[in-house]
C-alpha cells in the first residue's frame, strides 16, 4: 500500500514533541513521494511544516481512528506504535478513569493515587469464573486466568508484578493474593487465607518505608508462593525475599523514613506493656530522624501496630514473642543513639554510664563493659598470635551501623521464617501460584552496587519475558497454520553474559574482594582492561576512572565503582555477634544467632558513601546453611538466588504485571507523559508492541470480519461460507498479499492494515451517509415547495377575498356616510331653532318672575311683623310657665332619685351575692372573694362620691326652697306694696338682689350642663371602645375556630402519615428480620453440609471392615433445637456402629460445629420470636391508636363545642348591655338627661359598675389561667414526646399578650386534655386488669372444653386406645399437679414426685400387661375367624344332614355389605415406616413416576399416615415419622439438590404438607375455607405448631436451594443472550479485538440466546407449575429469578467498555422488552419481576440519551432513579463510540453529572449483589381436594399401607 494512499489531507499523524512527547497534528495537504516536508496543523490551530529525514524519508507515524482509541487492548490498535500506546493510556486514565489496560500478555496498571471502589467482593465474584478478555482489563482478570489455567492445565503459575518504587506492585500483589484467598476458600478450618492475607501488614511494617516516591514503598522484593491442594483450595504459602535494603536503618535520605515498625513503636511508647523499652518521640532517636520527615499524613502509626499485632497473634507468634521482637528494635534504635568519641587520632571511646547503651545492653541481655570495648576495638588475627587493635570514631561508628543492620537482618530472616512456618500446611501441596512483586529498572543520577543488582535482575526477567512472548506468538501461528519467519526481536543475553559469565563484571568483583589490597579502582582497572575492547554493551565514560557504563534493554547506565567492593563484602565485626551470643537473659537473640556464623556475614555491611544504598540479604533458604555459604559475597548469592528464581518462573506458566507511575508528585489522575514514556521503555511493554507488530498484530475471527466489513462486500460477493466469501473480499480489497494471512479460524492482519479497511468502511459510510442526505434533503426540499406552493395559492386566495370584502365595506360606507350627512344637518338646524326658542322664553320668565317677586316680599314683610308680635307675646308668656314647670320636675327628680338609690342598693347586694357568681363562675370561689374585696373598695370610693354629690344636691335644693320661699314673701310685699307706695324702693332694691342670685344660680346649672355633656362624650367613648373590643372578641372566636378546625386537620394528616411511615418502617423490618432469619438457615444448612462432608470423610477413613455401610448419623438442626430424638438413624442402621464411627471424628471441632450450630439456632429462635412481638405489637399499637384517637378527637369536640356556646353567651351579653346603654344614651335628648339623679344617669352608672366589675374578673382569670398555662405546658410538651404522641398541644408562646381570651381559652383546653389523658390512662389500665380476669376466665373455658373434648373423645375411642387416652391423660394431669407443687413447695414436690413417678410405673405396667393380652385375643380372634370361615365353606361344599335342615336355620355365606366409609387415613407399621420413607421420599424420582402422579400427592400420603398415627394418640410413632421425613428429604436434596425437577418437585410437596399440618391443626384461623367433612378430619391429639415451624424452616432451605440451582442453570446464559448476542442483527457492529480473546457477539453453534433464557425461564415455569407449586410461590421465584438476570447483566455492562455504546443500549431494551411479554403470556406481570429490571433498564436508556448539554444532565439525573452515582459515572466513562458518527461523552459532562449527583445518600458500592436472595413467604392454601378420595398408584410400591 502507497504510502500517497495513508498520507492524504485530513490524515491524522504523530509528531516528536519536547514537553509532550508526542503530539497530534493533521495533514492539510496530501504527501507526494518526492515531498520533502508535510504540511500539518496542530490540535490548536498552528500550521507548521515538518521536515522529513533527508537520508532515511521516514513519515511521521499515523494516527489511529478514534473509535479504537481507548481500546482495552493495546494490541488491537491497528497501527502499534510508542504514540498510539501513549495516547490510549493516556486516554482510558484522564477520560475513562481506567488503570488498567491489557498490552498482550502484559496488564500494565497506572496508580491513580487515589482511592478506588473497584476491588470489594462484589468485583471478585464478578470476576471469577470469567474468561480473561470477556471483561475489562484488572487485576482480578490476571488472577482468575492463572487460577483456571492451574485447574485446567495442571501447571503451576506465576504472576510477576514489576515497576520503579510508587508504581503501585505491593497493592497489585496484595490484591491478587486477596482474589486468591477469596475465589478459592481454605481446604481447613485454620483459615489458612486469612494467615495469608495476615503476613502483608507484617511484611510491610518491617519490609516497608517511606521514600520520596512513595509513601509505602517496598525496600525489598519477594515471591509468595500459594499452594492449593487437588481440590484448588488453599492450604498455604511460603515466601522469599530478596535484596533487603539493609542501609535504610542506619540513614535515610530527606523526606524519607525507616521501617515503619520503628515508627509505630515510637508512636505506642506511652502503652504500658512498652514502658521499659525506654522509647519516646522519633525525633529522639537518630535511625528514625534523618529523614526529617517522621510522620505520613493520613497514617496513624498507633493503629497499624495494632493490626501489626493482630497479624502476629493470628499467625501464630504469641505475645511473649511480639515483645521480644519490639525489644530488640528497640535495642537498635538505643544502638543508633550510642555517642562514641574521639580518644586520639587512632582510637575511640564511649563515655562510661552512656544511658542508650545501658538501655541496649539491658534490653539484649548484655554487659555494658563488653559491648562498650567491642564498640571500639577490633581483634586481629594472624598465624601465630591474635592481636586487639583500637579504631577511629569514624571506623566505630560505621561498625556500631553495621551491628545494628545485622541485627535487622536477622531478625527480618526470623520473623520470614516463622511467617513461612505458620503459613505451612501438614495437607499435600498439588500445586501452586507464585506472586512475584520485585523492583522495576532503576535509574539516578548516582548509581550504586543496589541499582547494579536491581537492572541484572530486570534483564533476566526480560529475557524470560521476551522468550515467553515469542513462544506464545509462535503456539498461535503454529495453531492457525500460518506460515511464519523468525521474528527479530532484542535478545538481551549478550548484557546477562557481561554481568554473570566468566570473567563477567560479578566474576571479576568477587575475585577483587578476595584480593588483601583490593580496591575500587583497581576493579574498574580490571573492568576496562576485560570488557572495554571486546564487548559492545561496556563503556567507560569520558571524564571518569571510577564509573562505567552499561547498556540495558531499557537504556544506558552509568554506575560509580564507589563502595561496591565493601557492600559485596558485607562484614560485621565478630566479636560483637560473640557478645550478643553470649546473652543469658533474652533467649530470642541468641535464636537469631544461633546458625554459628564466624567471620563474615551474608547480612551486614559497612556504610557506603554517597547517594542511595541498598543491600542484598543472603537468599532465603533454610536455617542451617554451611559455614562455607556465609563466607560467599552478596554478588554471588544474589546471582544463585535469582538463578534459583528464574528456574521457578520457567517450570511455570508467567502473568505479567506492570506497574506505572503516572507522576512524581503523587497527584491523583495525573498524567505526566514523559515519566510514563520512560517506563513503558523499561518495563517492556513497548517491547512487546514491537514484537507483536513486527507479525499480524489483528486478528479476527471469519464471522466478526464478515460482520464488520459486510458494507464492503456486494450481494453477489455474499456466499454461504463465509469463509470463502471473507478472502474473495479481502483479496479485493487489499492487493498485497503479505499484508495478511488466513488461518484456520481467524484472519491474520499486518499492522495498520486494520486502519486500512476501518478507512475504506468509513469511506463506503460516508458516501451511503451522503446519498441518503441528499435523497432526504431532496424529499424535504420537494415536500418544502409543495408546502409553499400550497401556502401561496392559499394566500392569494384568501388575498382576494379579502380584497373584494374591502371594496365591498367601502361601498357600504359610502351609502351610509351621505346618510349620516343628511340627518346631521338636520340635526344641526333643529337644534339651532331650539337653542333661539329656549332663549326667548327664557327671557321672559325671567322677566316675569322678578316682577312676581317683589310683590311677594311686600306680603312677606307684613307677613313677619305679625309673627314677631306674636311670639314676642307668647314668650313672655312661656319664660313665666317654665319657672314653675323646673320647680315641679326638680321636685319630682328628688323623690325619684331617692327611690332609685333605694332599688340600686338592693341590686348591688344582690349582685354582691355569693350564690349568684357561684352560678356565673363555677369553681371560681376564690377569685370571686379577691374580686369582692376589690368590690367593696371601689363601691366605698363610688358612695364617697355619690355622698359628696348628694350633700351639693341638698344644698342647692335647699338654697333653691329658700329662694322660692323668699319670692313668695316678696310676692306678699308687693301685694301690700300696692297698698303700701312708701315700700317701692326697698322691694326694688330687694328684687335686683334676687336677681343677682338668680344670675349666679343659672350659671351653676350652666357648669353642671356641661359636666353632664362631658361624663356623656365620656360614655359613649366607653361604649365605643367596648364594641371594639366585642368586635375583637368575636374576630378571636372566629380566629380560634379557624386555628382548631386547621389543627385538627393537620392532625390527622399528620397522624395518617405517621401511622403510614409506621406502617412501612415495620413493614421494612419486619423484611429485614426475615431476611436475616433466612440468612441464618442458608448458613445453619451450609455448616450442616460441611458438618456432613467432615464426618464423610472421617467415616471413610476409620472404618477398616469391608462389609459396613457409613452410618448417617447426621441430625437435622431443627431436631435439636425443639428436642426432638431422632430414630431415623437407628431404623436404618444399629446404633453401635454409629457410635464407633463417631469416635473418630475430630472431637474439637465437632464441638465447634455443635456450638456454632447451637447459637444459630439460638439466634434463629430468637429472630423468630422478635418477628412474631412485632408483628403483635404492630397490629395491637395500631387497633390503640385508633381507638384513642377516636376517643381523643370526640372528647376535644366536645370541649370545644361547650367552650364555643360559652363563649357565644358572653358575647350576647355584651351586646343586651350595649344596647341598653346605647338607648339610655339616646333617650331623651332634649331634657336634662345627664343630669346625676337622671333615669340615663343611673343606667350609665350601673353598666359601667358592672363592667368594670366584669373586666376585672377576667382579667384575674386570664393572669391565673396563664401561670397555670405555663406551668402545665412542659408537662403537656413532656407528655406529648414520651407517652402520648397523639395529644394535641397548642404552641402558646405564639399567642400574644393582648389576646387575653384566646390564652385562656387555650390553657383551659389543655387542662382539661390532660385530665382527659388521666382518665384515659387509669381506664387503660382498667381495661386491662378486666381484659386478664377475661382471659383467665377464657383459660379456664379452654380447659374445661378441653376436658369435655378429651372425655367426649376417649368415649368415642375403642377401649385399647381408651384406655391409652386416659392414661396419656393421667400423666399430663400429674405433670401439671407436680410443676404446681415444685414452685409451692419442693420439699413436698420431691415427695410427690416419687409418689407420682410410682404411679406412672405402675400405671405403665398396666398398660403393658393390657397390651399384651389384647394382642393375644387378636391372634385368637384371626384364628377362629379363620376357622369359622372355613367350617362355612366346607358346609356349603357339602350336604347338609336332615336333622340340621331342620333344627337350625340356614345361614348364606356371602353376606352383601355395603362400602366402606373412609377417614382420609393411612395405617401402616412401625417396621414399615424406613420402607415408607425409602418409597415414598427416597426412590421416587420426579422425572419418571412421580409425573403422573397428583400434584402433591407424597405430602397427603405422609399427612394421612400422620393422621393415623395422630387418632391411635401414638406420640412416638407421630415423631420418628415427622423426623424421618424431614432428614429424607435433606438426604434427596443433598444427594440431588442439583437437579432441578427433584428441588422443585420437593419444595411443592413440603409446602403442601406444611399447608395440610395448618388445614388440618383445628385452628379457626385455618379452618374457614374446609368444608365440613375436612373440619372432621383435623388432628384431635397432638398440637404439631412447632413442626410446622421446622417444616418452614425446611421450605425456606429447600426454596433457597432451589435459587441456587436456577441461577447455576442461567448464569452461563445471561451474559451471552443478554449482552453478546445480537438479538437484533446488524444494529451493532464489532470493533476490531486484541490478542486477548474476546468472546463474539455473532450467535455461534453452541453460545445461547436470548430465546435459550427464555425457553429455561419457560422450562422452570412449566416444571413448578407440573409440580402444584403455589402460585404466590411461583410468583416469589420469578421475581428472584429476574433479579438474578438484571443484577448479572448491570454488572457485566459495568465491567465491559466494549458493551457500553448507543446500539448495544438499544439490544437490551429489546431483550428487556422480550422478558416483559414473556412475563404478559405467563400472567406474571404484577410479581413485581419487572421493577427488578430497572437498573438495567436505566443503564440501557443511559447509553441512548443525548449526553451533551446541562438539560441533558438533568434529564439524567431525574431518569437514572434506581442507579447509584458510581454506577452512572461508571457507564459515562465506559462509553465507547462503535462508529465514527457517535461522539464520546466530554469529561466535564461527567462532572456535572457528579456534581448534581453528590446529594444523593447511597452506597459507593458499584455493582449489584448477585448473590442477594429476597426473604421468601408461604402463603395459607388450603386444598379442596377429600383426603378419603385419594387413591394411592401402584407403581409406589406403597401395598404396605392400609386405607382407614
Amino acid at each position: 500500500m502507497a504510502a500517497s494512499e495513508l498520507y492524504t489531507k485530513r490524515a491524522r499523524v504523530w509528531i516528536p514533541d519536547a514537553e509532550e512527547v508526542w503530539k497530534s497534528a493533521e495533514l492539510t495537504k496530501d504527501y507526494k513521494n518526492d515531498d520533502a516536508s508535510l504540511q500539518l496543523m496542530l490540535e490548536d490551530g498552528t500550521n507548521i511544516e515538518h521536515k522529513l529525514d533527508p537520508k532515511t524519508k521516514n513519515l511521521p507515524y499515523l494516527r489511529n481512528p478514534d473509535i479504537l482509541v481507548g481500546e482495552n487492548d493495546l494490541t488491537a490498535l491497528s497501527y502499534l506504535h510508542e504514540p498510539a500506546v501513549l495516547h490510549n493510556l493516556k486516554v482510558r486514565f484522564m477520560d475513562s478513569k481506567l488503570i488498567y489496560t491489557y498490552c498482550g500478555i502484559v496488564l500494565v496498571a497506572i496508580n491513580p493515587y487515589e482511592t478506588l471502589q473497584i476491588y470489594g467482593t462484589d468485583i471478585i465474584h464478578a470476576y471469577s469464573g470469567q474468561n480473561m478478555g470477556d471483561m475489562d482489563p484488572h487485576i482480578f482478570a490476571v488472577a482468575e486466568e492463572a487460577y483456571k489455567q492451574m485447574a485446567r492445565d495442571e501447571r503451576n503459575q506465576s504472576i510477576i508484578v514489576s515497576g520503579e518504587s510508587g508504581a503501585g506492585k505491593t497493592v497489585s500483589a496484595k490484591y491478587a493474593m486477596r482474589y486468591f484467598a477469596t475465589v478459592s476458600g481454605s481446604a481447613s478450618e485454620a483459615n489458612v487465607e486469612e494467615k495469608v492475607l495476615a503476613s502483608n501488614p507484617i511484611m510491610e511494617a518491617i519490609g516497608n518505608a517511606k521514600t520520596t516516591r512513595n509513601d509505602n514503598s517496598s525496600r525489598f522484593g519477594k515471591y509468595i508462593e500459594i499452594g492449593f491442594d487437588n481440590r484448588y483450595r488453599i492450604i498455604g504459602a511460603n515466601m522469599r525475599t530478596y535484596l533487603l535494603e539493609k542501609s535504610r536503618v542506619v540513614f535515610q535520605a530527606d523526606e524519607e523514613r525507616n521501617y515503619h515498625v520503628f515508627y509505630q513503636l515510637c508512636a505506642s511508647s506511652h502503652l504500658p506493656e512498652f514502658k521499659n523499652l525506654r522509647l519516646s518521640s522519633a525525633n529522639n532517636f537518630l535511625y528514625t530522624r534523618q529523614g526529617r520527615s517522621p510522620v505520613i499524613d493520613g497514617v496513624d502509626d498507633t493503629k497499624e501496630l495494632c493490626t501489626t499485632r493482630n497479624a502476629f497473634t493470628l499467625l501464630g507468634i504469641n505475645e511473649s514473642y511480639q515483645m521480644g521482637l519490639f525489644q530488640v528494635l528497640a535495642a537498635i534504635l538505643h544502638l543508633g543513639n550510642v555517642e562514641i568519641k574521639d580518644r586520639d587520632s587512632d582510637s575511640s571511646i564511649i563515655a562510661p554510664n552512656n544511658s542508650h547503651l545501658t538501655a541496649f545492653c539491658e534490653l539484649v541481655g548484655v554487659t555494658y563493659q563488653d559491648m562498650s570495648q567491642w564498640l571500639c576495638h577490633r581483634k586481629l588475627k594472624t598465624a601465630n598470635e591474635t592481636y586487639i587493635k583500637t579504631l577511629p570514631r569514624l571506623q566505630a561508628t560505621n561498625n556500631r551501623d553495621a551491628l545494628s543492620k545485622h541485627i535487622y537482618a536477622k531478625l527480618f530472616n526470623w520473623i520470614v521464617g516463622h511467617v513461612n512456618k505458620a503459613l505451612i500446611t501438614n495437607i499435600k501441596q498439588h500445586s501452586f501460584i507464585g506472586v512475584l512483586d520485585i523492583y522495576g529498572f532503576e535509574t539516578f543520577e548516582i548509581n550504586s552496587f543496589e541499582q547494579f543488582c536491581i537492572n541484572y535482575a530486570n534483564e533476566k526477567l526480560q529475557q524470560q519475558f521476551n522468550m515467553h512472548v515469542f513462544k506464545l506468538e509462535q503456539e498461535e501461528y503454529m495453531r492457525e497454520q500460518i506460515p511464519w519467519t523468525l521474528i527479530d526481536f532484542y535478545d538481551n543475553q549478550p548484557c546477562i553474559n557481561l554481568i554473570e559469565a566468566k570473567m563477567g563484571i560479578l566474576d571479576l568483583l568477587d575475585e577483587e574482594c578476595k584480593m588483601p589490597r583490593g580496591s575500587d579502582d583497581t576493579w574498574a582497572q580490571k573492568l576496562y582492561n576485560t570488557h572495554l575492547k571486546t564487548c559492545s554493551l561496556f563503556e567507560k565514560p569520558r571524564m571518569s576512572n571510577r564509573a562505567f557504563i552499561i547498556q540495558h534493554f531499557a537504556d544506558k547506565v552509568e554506575y560509580q565503582c564507589d563502595g561496591f567492593l565493601e557492600k559485596n563484602k558485607d562484614t560485621v565485626n565478630e566479636e560483637q555477634i560473640n557478645v550478643l551470643k553470649a546473652s543469658k537473659k533474652f533467649d530470642l537473640l541468641v535464636e537469631l544467632f544461633q546458625d554459628g556464623e564466624k567471620a563474615t556475614s551474608p547480612t551486614g555491611q559497612v556504610a557506603g558513601t554517597g547517594g542511595r544504598t541498598r543491600l542484598s540479604i543472603k537468599p532465603d533458604k533454610s536455617r542451617e546453611t554451611s559455614s562455607k555459604e556465609h563466607k560467599k559475597t552478596v554478588g554471588c548469592q544474589f546471582r544463585n538466588s535469582l538463578q534459583m528464581l528464574m528456574g521457578t518462573l520457567n517450570a511455570t506458566t508467567p502473568h505479567y504485571v506492570r506497574c506505572i507511575k503516572p507522576n512524581d508528585f503523587k497527584l491523583g489522575f495525573t498524567f505526566d507523559p514523559k515519566r510514563a514514556v520512560q517506563q513503558l521503555r523499561a518495563c517492556g511493554v513497548l517491547e512487546t508492541i514491537r514484537i507483536s507488530a513486527a507479525g499480524f498484530p489483528s486478528r479476527w475471527t471469519y464471522q466478526e470480519f464478515f460482520s464488520r466489513y459486510r458494507v464492503l462486500m456486494k450481494q453477489k460477493d455474499v456466499l454461504l461460507d463465509k469463509r470463502l466469501t471473507c478472502r474473495n473480499v479481502l483479496e479485493k480489497l487489499v492487493e498485497d498479499q503479505d499484508k495478511y494471512q488466513f488461518g484456520k479460524t481467524k484472519i491474520f492482519f499486518r499492522a495498520g492494515q486494520v486502519a486500512y479497511l476501518e478507512k475504506l468502511r468509513a469511506d463506503k459510510l460516508r458516501v451511503a451517509c451522503i446519498r441518503i442526505q441528499k435523497t432526504i434533503r431532496c424529499w424535504l426540499a420537494r415536500k418544502k415547495y409543495l408546502r409553499k406552493r400550497s401556502a401561496a395559492i392559499t394566500i392569494q386566495r384568501f388575498t382576494r377575498g379579502y380584497q373584494a370584502r374591502c371594496l365591498a365595506k367601502f361601498m357600504r360606507r359610502t351609502q351610509a356616510a351621505t346618510t349620516i350627512q343628511k340627518y346631521q344637518r338636520m340635526c344641526m338646524e333643529r337644534k339651532r331653532y331650539k337653542q333661539k326658542q329656549a332663549a326667548a322664553l327664557a327671557m321672559q320668565t325671567i322677566l316675569r318672575g322678578y316682577i312676581a317677586r317683589l310683590k311677594y316680599q311686600a306680603l312677606l314683610r307684613e307677613h313677619k311683623m305679625v309673627i314677631i308680635q306674636k311670639i314676642v307675646r307668647g314668650w313672655l308668656a312661656r319664660c313665666w310657665y317654665k319657672r314653675c314647670l323646673y320647680s315641679i320636675v326638680y321636685l319630682q327628680c328628688c323623690f325619684r332619685r331617692m327611690k332609685a338609690r333605694r332599688e340600686l342598693k338592693k341590686l348591688k347586694i344582690e349582685a354582691r351575692s355569693v350564690e349568684h357568681f357561684k352560678k356565673l363562675n363555677k369553681g371560681m370561689e376564690n377569685k370571686i372573694m379577691q374580686l369582692q374585696r376589690k368590690i367593696d373598695a371601689q363601691s366605698k370610693d363610688n358612695l364617697l362620691v355619690v355622698e359628696k354629690l348628694h350633700s351639693l344636691e341638698t344644698s342647692s335644693t335647699a338654697e333653691k326652697e329658700k329662694m322660692r320661699n323668699e319670692l313668695n314673701r316678696l310676692r306678699g310685699v308687693d301685694e301690700e306694696a300696692k297698698t303700701k307706695t312708701k315700700q317701692v324702693s326697698s322691694l326694688q332694691e330687694e328684687l335686683e338682689r334676687l336677681r343677682k342670685e338668680l344670675s349666679t344660680t343659672q350659671q351653676e346649672k350652666k357648669t353642671i350642663e356641661d359636666w353632664a355633656q362631658t361624663y356623656r362624650s365620656e360614655m359613649e367613648k366607653m361604649v365605643s371602645e367596648l364594641k371594639d373590643q366585642n368586635g375583637l372578641l368575636k374576630k378571636d372566636k372566629d380566629d380560634l375556630n379557624r386555628s382548631i378546625q386547621e389543627q385538627s386537620q393537620q392532625m390527622t394528616e399528620k397522624m395518617a402519615r405517621v401511622i403510614a411511615e409506621e406502617t412501612q418502617q415495620l413493614e421494612t423490618d419486619l423484611n429485614e428480620e426475615r431476611s436475616r432469619y433466612q440468612n441464618l438457615l442458608t448458613e445453619q444448612r451450609r455448616l450442616e453440609e460441611k458438618y456432613d462432608d467432615l464426618k464423610e470423610r472421617t467415616l471413610a477413613s476409620n472404618v477398616s471392615k469391608p462389609g459396613h455401610r457409613r452410618t448417617d448419623s447426621t441430625h437435622s438442626s431443627n431436631e435439636s433445637e425443639y428436642t426432638y430424638n431422632s430414630e431415623y438413624a437407628e431404623l436404618e442402621e444399629g446404633s453401635r456402629a454409629a457410635e464407633d464411627v463417631t469416635r473418630g471424628i475430630d472431637t474439637s471441632l465437632t464441638l465447634k460445629l455443635q456450638k456454632r450450630l447451637t447459637e444459630l439456632e439460638q439466634e434463629k429462635q430468637s429472630l423468630r420470636n422478635e418477628l412474631e412481638n412485632k408483628e403483635d405489637q404492630f397490629q395491637r399499637a395500631r387497633a390503640r391508636d385508633d381507638v384513642e384517637f377516636k376517643k381523643a378527637r370526640g372528647a376535644e369536640l366536645e370541649y370545644e363545642s361547650l367552650k364555643r356556646q360559652e363563649l357565644e353567651s358572653e358575647n350576647k351579653k355584651l351586646k343586651h348591655n350595649l344596647a341598653e346603654m346605647r338607648q339610655s344614651l339616646l333617650g331623651d335628648a332634649a331634657t336634662n338627661s345627664g343630669a346625676p339623679g337622671s333615669p340615663a344617669y343611673k343606667v350609665l352608672l350601673d353598666q359601667l359598675n358592672s363592667s368594670c366589675e366584669e373586666l376585672d374578673v377576667r382579667k384575674e382569670e386570664v393572669l391565673i389561667l396563664r401561670s397555670q398555662l405555663v406551668s402545665q405546658k412542659e408537662a403537656m410538651h413532656h407528655k406529648e414526646t414520651m407517652t402520648e404522641p397523639s395529644v394535641y398541644v397548642v404552641d402558646v408562646s405564639k399567642l400574644k399578650d393582648a389576646d387575653e381570651i384566646k390564652q385562656a381559652y387555650v390553657g383551659l383546653k389543655d387542662t382539661n386534655r390532660l385530665l382527659e389523658h388521666q382518665l384515659q390512662t387509669q381506664r387503660r389500665g382498667h381495661d386491662n386488669e378486666v381484659e386478664a380476669l377475661r382471659g383467665e376466665l377464657q383459660n379456664v373455658k379452654e380447659e374445661n372444653n378441653r376436658q369435655q373434648q378429651l372425655l367426649a373423645q376417649n368415649l368415642q375411642l375403642p377401649p385399647e386406645a381408651r384406655i391409652e387416652a386416659s392414661l396419656q391423660h393421667e400423666i399430663t394431669r400429674l405433670t401439671n399437679e407436680n410443676l404446681e407443687l415444685m414452685a409451692d413447695d419442693p420439699t413436698a414436690s420431691r415427695e410427690a414426685r416419687v409418689i407420682i413417678l410410682r404411679r406412672m410405673v405402675d400405671l405403665m405396667e398396666q398398660l403393658e400387661k393390657q397390651d399384651r393380652t389384647i394382642r393375644k385375643l387378636k391372634k385368637q380372634l384371626k384364628v377362629y375367624s379363620k376357622r369359622i370361615g372355613e367350617m362355612g365353606a366346607g358346609q356349603t361344599e357339602g350336604q347338609t344332614s336332615p336333622g340340621q335342615m331342620v333344627d337350625e336355620p340356614i345361614h348364606p355365606v356371602n353376606i352383601p355389605r355395603r362400602e366402606k366409609d373412609f377417614q382420609g387415613m393411612l395405617e401402616y407399621k412401625k417396621e414399615d415406616e424406613l420402607k415408607l420413607v425409602k418409597n415414598l421420599i427416597l426412590e421416587l424420582k420426579p422425572r419418571g413416576v412421580a409425573v403422573n402422579l397428583i400434584p402433591g400427592l407424597p405430602a397427603y400420603v405422609l399427612f394421612m399416615c400422620l393422621r393415623h398415627a395422630d387418632y391411635v394418640n401414638d406420640d412416638q410413632k407421630v415423631r420418628t415419622l415427622l423426623t424421618s421425613t424431614i432428614n429424607s428429604i435433606k438426604k434427596i436434596l443433598k444427594k440431588r439438590g442439583d437437579d432441578f425437577e427433584t428441588v422443585s418437585f420437593w419444595l411443592s410437596n413440603t409446602c403442601r404438607f406444611l399447608h395440610c399440618l395448618k388445614q388440618y391443626s383445628g385452628d379457626e384461623a385455618f379452618m374457614k375455607h374446609n368444608t365440613s367433612r375436612q373440619n372432621e378430619h383435623t388432628l384431635s391429639n397432638f398440637d404439631l405448631a412447632e413442626y410446622r415451624q421446622v417444616i418452614s424452616d425446611l421450605a425456606i432451605q429447600i426454596y433457597q436451594q432451589l435459587i441456587k440451582c436456577m441461577e447455576n442453570i442461567l448464569q452461563p446464559m445471561i451474559v451471552s443472550g443478554m449482552l453478546e448476542h445480537e438479538t437484533i442483527q446488524g444494529v451493532s457492529g464489532v470493533k476490531p479485538t486484541g490478542l486477548r480473546k474476546r468472546t463474539s457477539s455473532i450467535a455461534d453453534e453452541g453460545t445461547y440466546t436470548l430465546d435459550s433464557i427464555l425457553r429455561q425461564l419457560s422450562a422452570f415455569h412449566s416444571t413448578m407449575c407440573q409440580h402444584g407449586t403455589d402460585p404466590e410461590l411461583i410468583k416469589q421465584v420469578v421475581k428472584q429469578q429476574f433479579y438474578i438476570i438484571g443484577a448479572v447483566t448491570l454488572n457485566n455492562l459495568l465491567l465491559r467498555k466494549d458493551m457500553c455504546s448507543w446500539s448495544k443500549g438499544m439490544q437490551i431494551r429489546y431483550n428487556v422488552s422480550q422478558l416483559e411479554e414473556w412475563l404478559r403470556d405467563k400472567g406474571l406481570m404484577m410479581c413485581g419481576a419487572k421493577e427488578t429490571l430497572e437498573p438495567l433498564i436505566q443503564a440501557a436508556q443511559l447509553l441512548q440519551v443525548k449526553k451533551k448539554t446541562d438539560e441533558d444532565a438533568e434529564a439524567i439525573c431525574s431518569m437514572c432513579l434506581a442507579l447509584t452515582t458510581a454506577q452512572i459515572v461508571k457507564v459515562l466513562n465506559l462509553y465507547t463510540p462503535v462508529n465514527e458518527f457517535e461522539e464520546r461523552v466530554s469529561v466535564s459532562f461527567i462532572r456535572t453529572i457528579q456534581t448534581r449527583l453528590r446529594d444523593r445518600c447511597e452506597s459507593p458500592q458499584l455493582l449489584m449483589d448477585t448473590k442477594m436472595i429476597y426473604p421468601v413467604t408461604f402463603p395459607f392454601n388450603p386444598s379442596s381436594l377429600a383426603l378419603e378420595t385419594i387413591q394411592i398408584p401402584g407403581s409406589l410400591n406403597l401395598g404396605f399401607l392400609t386405607r382407614v
